[in-house]
């Protein structure tokens, strides 16, 4: 993969209040023999609901990125494909994106459309997953909010339940599914996400897991260290809607990185060996529209 700038004609039309993210990672692992791995990391050009899009101004692989084998999987999503060599094995990505500075929309008008009516590619986002046991809190959605009208209703009462009955806090593994998080009434992003999808497909709501980057935008930093965030998208009146049970509140400037059925589809990295993980740093910040690759990030590290 080598370092290219996109051209700026992307055919999407101009943010009226564009703001430029530099964001990456850099991970390193122990590796004791060769072993094949997965990478989901690459954001790319992207036009969502309303009109919003993103765009990739600039992009270079750091470490063992250099030249790796990419494609594109069934959700759209770029996957890296490599063999990791004995000893250190280090790979990374620096990048900066133009995305809007508006907040998530907040759209309450938003109808809910009878199965009947979906989309044939949504109908995937209504069946359980390997971390989305929909099933499983299939009872408790209708009996919390069966009653409540409309889509966009009924998604915002699912954020607001959550962000009110889990604790923002470690307590679970890469191994948890939404209901044992539930049960557990403490949730990293991942499970929030997860909880929140698990909610909507049980109510007949199309939802999909979404990773990426999120920074500090027009809001108080947040002292803990950067790291990838996830959040998810309802399908509601034809297009995908952006809810973040974690914040539960519109945040500005998310980074796309990629979507699927759950945490599975876009791990951020799959290992079909030992690979141990031994150091990880992330950054997502705002940076000036004349800032360039050249110059160093200056992230808050892990």
């Amino acid at each position: 993969m080598a370092h290219t700038t996109p051209p700026n004609d992307s055919g999407f039309a101009p943010l009226d209040q564009p703001v430029r993210v530099r964001a990456g990672f850099s991970l390193t692992f122990d590796v004791p023999y060769p072993t094949p791995m997965l990478f989901v990391v690459q954001p790319s050009d992207r036009l969502g609901a309303t009109g919003t899009r993103q765009r990739i101004v600039d992009q270079r692989p750091l470490g063992a990125a250099e030249g790796i084998h990419t494609y594109t999987d069934v959700h759209g999503n770029l996957v890296w494909r490599t063999v990791a060599q004995p000893g250190t094995f280090t790979i990374g990505h620096d990048l900066i994106a133009e995305v809007t500075r508006r907040p998530d929309p907040i759209l309450p008008d938003l109808r809910k459309q009878p199965v009947e009516e979906l989309p044939d590619e949504t109908i995937m986002y209504l069946l359980p997953s390997r971390y989305v046991d929909s099933d499983l809190v299939s009872a408790e959605a209708w009996d919390r909010f069966g009653h409540v009208l409309g889509g966009w209703a009924q998604v915002q009462a699912i954020s607001d339940f959550l962000q009110d009955e889990c604790v923002y806090g470690a307590g679970s593994n890469s191994s948890t599914t939404a209901r044992q998080a539930l049960d557990s009434k403490r949730a990293v992003c991942r499970d929030f996400a997860h909880l929140g999808v698990a909610f909507c497909r049980a109510l007949n709501i199309p939802a999909r897991y979404v990773c990426g980057y999120l920074p500090d935008i027009d809001i108080t930093p947040d002292p803990v260290p950067m790291d990838f965030h996830a959040w998810f998208e309802a399908f509601l009146d034809g297009q995908w809607r952006t809810f973040d049970a974690r914040h539960n509140k519109p945040r500005a400037g998310r980074v796309l990185i990629a979507q699927g059925r759950d945490a599975s589809d876009v791990a951020f990295t799959t290992t079909f060996g030992s690979a141990r993980l031994t150091n990880m740093k992330v950054w997502a910040d705002e940076t000036g529209f004349d800032t360039t690759l050249d110059e160093p990030p200056k992230p808050r590290l892990f």
